[in-house]
This record gives structure tokens, sequence and C-alpha cells, in this order.
């Protein structure tokens, strides 16, 4: 038998999206960008990971995010042990008065032999491994990577960590490009690399409740417009 609904004399509206009860928000926000990669000046390392600045183009980007993001209600932010997403998260926590936690779970996937800026480097120089990587979709092709297995539960993890902290509420996490990728292929049950490309300084919207997790927006980046396009 059909259930009854009293019907309103408008009739049923389609209504705006609102966060079920017990949902968290998150915005995944990619840190911005870092500075440049030398052959001859690798990154400074923390923990085996490259641990560049923020370019000053990238902290131009962080103050145009933590504008934006001051308008909207955020309960708590988030950060990764690489200073970038310290730098990136900044003039957010600034603006709003909350100090960031720290994920280490979040951290960018390790990239073995080429740590410290050497990806930049092999990709500019046509590395036949290179393209291997977006062939195969996983970044464990290059040797000594993090297997892509460990990578996607420690990320996996962190995420949930996170989302068991926060019912209700609407958190900023500051991390990198391929962890978001990562998380939104999980959330989505797309191809792995089908989220890759996510830009530096923009944010991507996901809702996780107790019956699931949706993606709401990704690669939002209409804050960053008063910068010169393709700088």
């Amino acid at each position: 038998m059909r259930a009854v609904a009293t019907v309103p004399p408008e009739g049923f509206r389609q209504h705006r999206f609102s966060p079920p009860p017990g949902a968290t928000t998150v915005l995944l926000v990619r840190h911005g960008e870092s500075t440049p990669a030398h052959p001859d000046r690798p990154f400074p390392m923390v923990d085996g990971h490259g641990d560049p600045a923020l370019d000053p183009f990238g902290e131009q980007q962080a103050e145009l995010l933590g504008a934006r993001l001051a308008l909207e209600i955020v309960d708590a932010i988030y950060v990764t042990t690489l200073q970038r997403t310290h730098q990136t998260a900044a003039p957010l926590a600034a603006r709003i008065g909350l100090a960031p936690a720290v994920e280490a779970d979040l951290r960018e996937v390790f990239l073995g032999d080429w740590e410290g800026g050497e990806l930049r480097v092999r990709a500019a120089a046509g590395d036949p491994l290179f393209p291997r990587i977006f062939s195969e979709q996983r970044w464990d092709v290059i040797p000594g990577a993090e297997p892509h297995e460990e990578f996607d539960t420690r990320v996996w993890r962190g995420f949930r960590r996170i989302v068991e902290r926060h019912p209700d509420e609407r958190v900023v996490v500051v991390a990198h490009g391929g962890v978001i990728g990562q998380l939104l292929h999980r959330i989505t049950g797309s191809e792995r690399f089908a989220f890759s490309g996510a830009d530096n300084a923009s944010i991507s919207e996901v809702v996780a409740s107790p019956e699931r997790t949706i993606l709401r927006r990704f690669n939002d980046v209409t804050h960053l417009e008063p910068l010169t396009p393709g700088r």
C-alpha cells in the first residue's frame, strides 16, 4: 500500500539541500601554491616528506581563502604535519580566532625516490615513469613510494576521525592534492585519479552523515578571481 501524505495547497516543492542530523560538513582545501622546485635545491624534509613553504603567490591565495571562509560558519580547522597547510590556514585562523589542529594522517602521499621536489623535476624532464602514474592511477609506481593501499587506509582513517569528532558541525581541512583526490575517489566510487586536479587554495565540500557521505562541490576557486589568471 502506498503511503499517503498530507498534500500542501501548492503541492510538493523541491527544497535546497541541508545536512541531515548528525552530519559533518567538511570543506577540503588544497594548500596554496608552494615554492618552485629546483634540481640543485631540494625542499627541506619533515619525516621523509618534502616540506616547502608557500610561494608569495600562495600567500596571496591563502589571504583570499581566509577572507572568503571567514564569512562562513567554521567550527574547527585542521592542517597536516607539513608547513604549507599551516601557512594556508593561518589567515583564516587569525580572522576567526581558531587554532588549527593537526591531523597527521592527512599528510601528502609519500613519493619515495621522488620526494623533496623531485616529482616536479622529473615531470618537466619528461621522465618515462611519470605518465605511468596517471595511466595506472597510483603513486606507488614511483620507486620507494607509499603503497596505494596504505595511503588509502591512512587518509580514510584521518578523514573519519575528523568526522566523528564534529557531528552537526562545519570544519575546514587544509590538506594536499593527492589526499583530496584519494578521499573524493573513496567517497564517490570514481576512478582513482578522477579528482586529482584540485587547484591550489581550492575548496571542495563533502557532507558525511551516519547514512552516507556525498560530494557537494569540487575545486571552487571563485575567491581567487582577483589574482592574475594563469599565474
